[in-house]
């Protein structure tokens, strides 16, 4: 990954927690950046951005001041996931709702146009791109 791109992923991180900037500005930016695809480790509190010739860059992010639940709930992810991109939420309070609901972290394909969410035991949820299907 070029120092170009390791700006805009830190610069996307950083925008992100602060609630600066949606999902939509974010994905917009890393693909400028040629950013293929993305995880966040909800627990670790860090993000991994990956190039498509496999090259990364892993960035801090804010940690969460919520435990994830034992348990998965679909439903609830997908209530935080509609919450968010109604903006009646922040990402911070997106990340403790998805958490709450036993999410510990997703994966972000930019390529694939959609965003696996994923909880202690395996058990996950798919949310696609708005107008992705």
């Amino acid at each position: 990954m070029d120092t170009r791109a390791k700006e805009v992923v830190r610069a996307c991180t950083t925008d992100s927690d602060e609630e600066r900037t949606g999902f939509a500005e974010i994905v917009t930016r890393l693909i400028v950046a040629g950013v293929e695809r993305y995880h966040a480790d909800l627990v670790r509190a860090e993000k991994a951005y990956y190039m498509p010739d496999g090259s990364f860059e892993v960035v801090p992010s804010v940690r969460i001041d919520t435990a994830p639940a034992a348990e998965f709930s679909a439903s609830g992810v997908a209530a935080a996931v509609r919450a968010v991109q109604a903006a009646t939420i922040g990402y911070q309070t997106f990340c403790r709702q998805v958490m709450a609901a036993g999410c510990v972290g997703y994966h972000v394909s930019i390529a694939g146009r959609r965003v696996v969410y994923y909880g202690r035991t395996g058990d996950s949820h798919v949310e696609w791109f708005p107008g992705a299907r």
